[in-house]
């Protein structure tokens, strides 16, 4: 900001220049262009002192409190950087003199304070913040565990997650993420756990974004991820506090951003996104028919109508004889192939479904059971359809709902249609070609460098207790070596399956 001037080659001493406060008004205004930047001014004994802000984001109370009173309310203070810092009653006070740094102060709500003629300034925090309170997570229910849910405040999910995980090697690096707009982030892992590779992965990937503005965490997800092609998400985000403390300590690394309401978190796997973490609070065997629940709904969800598709197109013949009378009955006022009548259907219940989560909570409701019950109604009696591709079509949308994660259940819902299209070209054939084409896919895919559908392929016996099925936990006493934990152990195994009574 100030002007510099080189004294000597080989000592490299700078001198700073003092400054008018007119002409550090001037070089602000230009920079802020029409912003609502704000000048306040003293005069005592000749010295003038100018303070700088952003008037929508500082607390008014706070500068005439900690900083107008105490300057003003003590005579004897010398007007200078040195003076301010012993009268100020703040915790953080930056000495600067460049303009950038001053710039980037006033944007997140600091105030510069400035004395005629001295070579340099103090920036001090006083901001504030429009933020919501802690509340119950709105898009990952459930019914057992804590019931609070991350915020758009960095401050205040650290805070939740120090409170969650008092472990004194939990590491929270500063991050910033964005070229024009520099947002605040921590890359938070628990260290002596985590892998460093990992760590380093991260944080290189984030650090070498060229981009001017990141939205939140789910966009830096997609900015990160090894295939940005795939319809399948590669890295997780939740506002649920209690699921980044569960994935910390199983080794993986997570983001928090401010002015997220979410928190991004990987390495993760196809079958992390089936996961809840009601499965960790209940019994063992409760938890592993839930899991079990969901997979099976997935491979109903995805092949269900495309089978009915095949079926009636090209093969009749595995359809039982006593069925086959309903189902002419069912389709002799249908004019359509099934192939039309399966998208439609979809299509419709694709609309209902995104106004049903557009509308209010209670409108939206509504909307999708009584929009669901007329409009299938509707469609049979009107023989655009038939009774047993709704009660189908019903079943998908169930299985797909039933998946934790809203990003994977999309996934689900819109690999369904090119299904769906192919089982009406080549029939059962096609359903398979397309399963193996998905299959493939999952096969190749990476994230953070770790195999998709680990522990399945390579195929990990250990790990499968933490995905793909759930054991009791006296089983679980290594950390999945997916992850490449440091500290492979989470308790001694030998110990654990020994029984002690009371008296022992």
């Amino acid at each position: 900001m100030f002007k510099w001037k080189k004294e000597s080659k080989s000592q490299e001493v700078f001198k700073a220049h003092s400054l008018y406060i007119d002409e550090l008004k001037e070089q602000l205004k230009n920079e802020l262009l029409y912003s609502d930047i704000t000048f306040r001014h003293l005069k005592k004994n000749g010295n003038r002192i100018v303070f700088c802000f952003l008037e929508s984001l500082i607390d008014k109370s706070s500068l005439d409190e900690f900083i107008l009173a105490p300057i003003q309310n003590n005579e004897k203070i010398e007007w200078s950087v040195q003076g301010f810092t012993q009268v100020l009653p703040l915790s953080v006070l930056t000495v600067t003199n460049q303009l950038s740094e001053i710039i980037s102060g006033l944007i997140e709500g600091n105030v510069y304070i400035y004395v005629e003629g001295d070579p340099y300034g103090l920036l001090t925090n006083l901001s504030k913040t429009v933020e919501r309170g802690v509340e119950k997570p709105e898009t990952e229910s459930n019914v057992y565990g804590p019931k609070i849910s991350f915020t758009e405040s960095l401050v205040s999910n650290m805070n939740i997650l120090r409170n969650n995980l008092k472990d004194p090697n939990l590491c929270m690096q500063d991050l910033v993420v964005g070229k024009r707009v520099k947002t605040k982030a921590k890359l938070v892992y628990i260290q002596g756990i985590a892998d460093e590779e990992l760590v380093t992965t991260f944080k290189q990937r984030i650090s070498e974004l060229e981009i001017d503005y990141v939205p939140g965490n789910t966009v830096l997800g997609h900015l990160i991820e090894n295939n940005s092609w795939s319809v399948f998400p590669q890295l997780m985000t939740t506002e649920l506090p209690d699921r980044i403390s569960i994935a910390l300590y199983r080794g993986k690394v997570a983001v928090l951003m401010d002015r997220s309401p979410d928190c991004l978190y990987g390495p993760t796997t196809f079958f992390s996104y089936f996961e809840s973490t009601e499965d960790v609070y209940m019994r063992w065997n409760m938890g592993l028919f839930l899991r079990v629940l969901r997979l099976t709904a997935l491979f109903l969800s995805v092949l269900l109508t495309p089978a009915y598709v095949a079926v009636l197109t090209y093969h009749y013949e595995v359809i039982p004889s006593p069925m086959l009378v309903t189902l002419g009955e069912s389709r002799s006022k249908v004019p359509f192939p099934p192939v039309f009548e399966t998208l439609l259907l979809e299509f419709v219940i694709e609309l209902l479904r995104e106004a049903g989560a557009r509308l209010p909570t209670k409108v939206g409701q509504t909307i999708g059971i009584v929009g669901g019950i007329v409009i299938g109604q509707a469609a049979v009696q009107a023989g655009f359809t038939s009774n047993i591709l709704i009660i189908m079509i019903a079943l998908s949308a169930l299985g797909s709902f039933t998946t934790p994660s809203y990003l994977m259940g999309t996934a689900i819902r819109m690999i369904r249609f090119p299904i769906i299209i192919i089982a009406g070209i080549w029939g059962g054939i096609g359903i398979m070609v397309a399963f193996c084409f998905f299959i493939i896919h999952l096969l190749r895919l990476e994230t953070l460098g770790k195999p998709y559908l680990s522990p399945v392929y390579p195929l990990q016996w250990r790990d499968l207790g933490y995905s793909f099925f759930l054991v009791p936990y006296q089983y679980l006493a290594k950390r999945p070596q997916t992850n490449k934990p440091v500290d492979k152990e989470r308790f001694s195994e030998k110990k654990a399956k020994l029984k002690k009574d009371i008296d022992e």
